[in-house]
């Protein structure tokens, strides 16, 4: 229990957490289809890293040394939530006839996450040939497989990861009179956490919300498709099979920065500094801090930076970003 909060109640709201979160399994078993199950699951998923921002939150309070103390007991509230309900799914999967106990692991899990990402269980006739898009989302699927997997091996490992990056990231931003302000881990934090600081940065609303922002970044990367290109390339590797030439490809890549959740990375980073024509600051506790847009940046505003924190563990799930404010 979060001794942190000093009473039963607080204690009894985790416990109240963790019952929602993971409901009973009997029930579910008897009446869910396979697709019920697996959206209950990321419904789950999500409400235990929504529950973890709010915990964050609720630990913000009271000295340096009292926060340190409630930060740590919080992540570790969250890590058995977060193991007891993957056990949970995983119990409930194993009744579907996925396993992680036997020669076939790799194709269960793939199957499962190819479900999650709403692709086809079924197998393709010989001569039938995937559409380009069933390719994109299968390779999509088969990296958060991997990523899956591994996190499933290292759970313990990547807990303390995080707890040690984010002491890192503290210790960075301290001095410097800077916190991290939670984002939603929804897909979209990177444009979430720029529309946070254009906010801050205004003194009142951001000019932009985050969709508008994805459609910027789309815009402009398709406008100056000849200098994203190589970095497009670089990390999407054309396949032999590919039917769409390299401007399609391109194309589709920047209908996914615009319509869908996909995480930003560099690439949408770097377009960001142009259309906005700020200079990024990126925070990390991992890594070195990055700075983009430096030919914007303005010496004599020195809160006129975009701040951003990235987080390689955070909830143990994934990459997210974060924005970085005052004290």
């Amino acid at each position: 229990m979060l001794h942190c909060w000093g009473n039963m109640e607080d204690a009894q709201q985790i416990e109240d957490t963790s019952s929602e979160t993971v409901p009973d399994k009997a029930s579910q078993e008897n009446h869910e289809t396979r697709d019920e199950m697996l959206s209950r699951h990321r419904k789950e998923i999500s409400q235990l890293q929504n529950k973890e921002i709010e915990l964050k939150k609720a630990a913000a309070r009271g000295s340096k040394a009292e926060q340190k103390v409630k930060k740590k007991q919080v992540e570790e509230e969250i890590s058995q939530l977060s193991a007891k309900l993957k056990k949970k799914h995983a119990d409930e999967l194993a009744s579907l006839g996925f396993s992680n106990s036997n020669g076939n692991e790799k194709n269960n899990i793939d199957n499962l996450v190819k479900a999650i990402a709403g692709v086809s269980m079924t197998a393709q006739s010989d001569h039938s040939k995937p559409s380009k898009s069933t390719r994109r989302r299968e390779k999509r699927a088969q990296q958060e497989a991997e990523r899956d997997r591994r996190i499933e091996e290292e759970q313990s490992n990547i807990v303390s990861d995080r707890m040690i990056e984010n002491e890192h990231l503290d210790r960075k931003l301290g001095p410097l009179g800077l916190t991290v302000n939670e984002i939603k881990p929804d897909g979209h934090c990177l444009y979430r956490a720029v529309e946070n600081q254009l906010a801050f940065l205004s003194g009142g609303s951001s000019p932009y919300n985050y969709q508008e922002l994805r459609e910027m970044v789309a815009a402009y990367m398709r406008d100056h498709s000849t200098d994203y290109m190589p970095f497009f390339l670089s990390d999407n590797a054309v396949e032999d099979n590919s039917n769409g030439s390299l401007a399609e490809r391109f194309e589709n890549y920047c209908k996914e920065v615009e319509s869908t959740a996909a995480w930003g990375g560099q690439l949408e980073l770097g377009a960001l500094t142009h259309c906005l024509k700020k200079h990024i600051m990126i925070f990390s506790g991992s890594f070195p801090d990055v700075e983009m847009g430096k030919e914007y940046k303005s010496d004599g505003l020195p809160n006129s930076s975009i701040r951003l924190s990235y987080h390689k563990h955070a909830f143990g799930l994934g990459e997210h970003y974060n924005s970085v404010v005052p004290v």
